[in-house]
């Protein structure tokens, strides 16, 4: 499958290109499966356990408090509680993607997953390389590498995304004089994209657009991507498992929340106005400004 998309006309609505996205947190039902999983397997870096809050990031213990890169920053949170269920048929997280920053990172990652067996899938996604699996809970994940935004556009350019099969020999080729003993993700890994399960994609792509100010990158009918900064999208959406689906419990195993950094007071402030001119619900949390979506999935906003 492959689509060409005009680049996104001009709007009086949009996103400061500095938008980026912060951290994912989960609820998990046992930090005995879940911790070893993220940790030995994905590459994660447990920085700190708040009684049941494990709060897990990229690089190494030097890495932290770096200015340079995501070292030190929270990539991912997970709430341990026991008494937490898989949801059936209902809205949240369809997957999480961790972006690492080169071809020969995503070799690294691709190796280690391979070493500990896990179920993978793949995509050559046109503007980056991907790889799939779920985590001892079924939530989804994907790390992936992206091409140089040259890549993006056809010779007309129109915005281009598809789905191929990925050259995972040539990605393993990255490896061959590999001197890196380092081990786990690189510390200028990040929290690159979120793909949710919602129940309707006209209605949820409109409130990511028109009063957060995401620009649609796609819409495909069954799925929309959304982005800031011509980025090819911080948001993926789809109703493929989810079309007029109910919200799950609360204490259910799976999304929580993703953080949206915003850069400054000004641009906080102005998203914030177009929420409240909407109607949408403004919760302030330790986190962050919490709102939800129509499919009521949650999103923090945060100023960096």
């Amino acid at each position: 499958m492959q689509f060409a998309i005009p680049k996104p006309a001009s709007r009086a609505i949009s996103l400061s290109p500095e938008v980026t996205l912060g951290y994912v947190h989960l609820t998990v039902p046992d930090f005995k499966r879940s911790l070893p999983f993220y940790q030995d397997v994905l590459g994660f870096r447990v920085q700190r356990i708040e009684k049941n809050v494990a709060h897990l990031g990229a690089g190494s213990p030097a890495d932290a408090g770096s200015p340079a890169g995501a070292g030190g920053a929270d990539l991912l949170l997970l709430t341990e509680n026991p008494d937490a269920k898989t949801p059936r048929r209902a809205t949240g997280l369809y997957h999480f993607a961790i972006l690492v920053p080169s071809r020969f990172e995503l070799a690294r990652s691709l190796r280690n997953l391979a070493q500990h067996d896990i179920q993978l899938g793949f995509g050559d996604h046109i503007v980056s390389e991907a790889i799939y699996l779920s985590d001892p809970d079924g939530n989804g994940i994907e790390v992936y590498g992206d091409r140089p935004r040259s890549e993006w556009y056809d010779k007309d350019g129109n915005f281009q995304m598809g789905t191929l099969p990925v050259d995972v020999r040539g990605v393993m080729r990255e490896l061959e004089h590999e001197t890196d003993t380092r081990q786990g993700l690189h510390r200028d890994t990040r929290l690159g994209h979120i793909h949710l399960k919602i129940a309707n994609v006209n209605r949820d792509a409109a409130f990511y657009r028109d009063v957060i100010g995401f620009d649609e990158m796609a819409n495909i009918g069954s799925a929309a991507f959304l982005s800031a900064g011509g980025y090819h999208h911080h948001l993926g959406m789809n109703v493929w498992e989810s079309a007029n689906a109910s919200p799950p419990p609360p204490d259910a195993v799976g999304l929580q929340y993703f953080t949206v950094n915003l850069p400054d007071a000004a641009e906080f402030s102005r998203v914030t106005n177009r929420l409240l001119q909407a109607g949408v619900s403004l919760e302030e949390t330790d986190a962050g400004l919490l709102v939800r979506d129509p499919s009521q999935n949650g999103i923090v906003l945060t100023t960096k």
